[in-house]
């Protein structure tokens, strides 16, 4: 009935070097904000604004791709239609609204373009996640339904 593509495994292989880079980059934040302050032109002033705003941005990332690790593997082993993708959904959506909240609070501070447009992208990607979710909620409801009847 379902069959395994190499565009999944192509995907899990993408989201784990995405979660391992996500990680070290974190890690780095403070190592390299120095040097980043300088190319972007940050005054000493923000300088701590702008670390705390990556940091805070970079972790929420990497949390949506260890939720995305979670929904690959019940993929890749057959049965995506558990309650436990819809509760990764939940999480993913709240981690893009934390991201969304995060650069309004730098919208306000530092204004730029770029900042809106992040805005706006993650506060998207929460009501995809969403409905999404709740796609999957009755996904899982037609199915139980279906395993009953027969």
């Amino acid at each position: 009935m379902y069959q395994k593509s190499i565009v999944h495994y192509m995907t899990k292989v993408c989201i784990d070097i995405l979660f391992y880079v996500g990680i070290v980059c974190c890690a780095l934040v403070p190592f390299s904000s120095s040097w980043l302050f300088r190319y972007f032109h940050i005054t000493d002033e923000m300088s701590l604004f702008a670390i705390i705003i990556l940091l805070a941005s970079g972790i929420s990332c990497v949390y949506i791709l260890w939720q995305l690790k979670v929904i690959f593997r019940t993929l890749l082993e057959g049965n995506p239609f558990i309650h436990a993708n819809v509760t990764c959904l939940r999480k993913i959506a709240m981690s893009c609204l934390v991201i969304s909240l995060i650069y309004v609070v730098k919208l306000i501070v530092m204004p730029t373009i770029s900042t809106v447009v992040i805005v706006v992208i993650f506060v998207i990607a929460c009501l995809l996640c969403l409905t999404l979710k709740d796609l999957f909620k009755q996904s899982i409801y037609y199915k139980d339904e279906n395993d009953l009847t027969v």
